[in-house]
């Protein structure tokens, strides 16, 4: 057995987006505009959604690098509109590689919406990130930019 370790570490990234909040909150809280952005290029092998305080969102699937990641989120805090507090952890290859909590603040600016991620993790027995979460995160809000400028409704 490995020895067990616990190392932490925090981001924030900002975005900004010429559409509505009310629109960029649907983009999180609608199961079909969501997985429009998260998950492109995995094979999913488990899904579920449940936006509500207290509820859960699985995502679990293939990469085409044959990797399975595997995502868990219970949703802590939701106003409409304006903020989301998740709590998730991760796994690669079955391996639990790390445990977070995220919060979404989204805030209208002028005609679109300015949008704020800040993430704590713990990246947990020896798994070293070196700023892939803080990457993904980034490309992720990037794919979240793209879907919003497909879908403007």
């Amino acid at each position: 057995m490995s020895p067990r370790s616990a190392v932490h570490g925090s981001f924030v990234i900002e975005r900004s987006y010429p559409a509505s909040p009310a629109r960029v909150f649907k983009a999180f809280a609608d199961e079909k505009a969501k997985a429009k952005w998260f998950g492109p290029g995995v094979e999913p092998h488990e899904r579920a959604f449940d936006f509500r305080v207290g509820g859960a969102e699985v995502f679990v699937g293939k990469h085409p690098s044959g990797m399975v990641s595997a995502f868990y989120c219970t949703y802590q805090d939701i106003v409409p509109n304006e903020r989301i507090v998740y709590a998730y952890r991760m796994s690669l290859d079955g391996v639990p590689i790390s445990i977070s909590l995220a919060t979404i603040e989204i805030k209208p600016e002028g005609q679109g919406t300015h949008l704020t991620v800040t993430e704590y993790g713990v990246f947990i027995d020896g798994y070293e990130d070196k700023g892939s979460r803080e990457h993904g995160t980034n490309w992720l809000m990037d794919l979240l930019g793209k879907s919003l400028e497909d879908d403007p409704v």
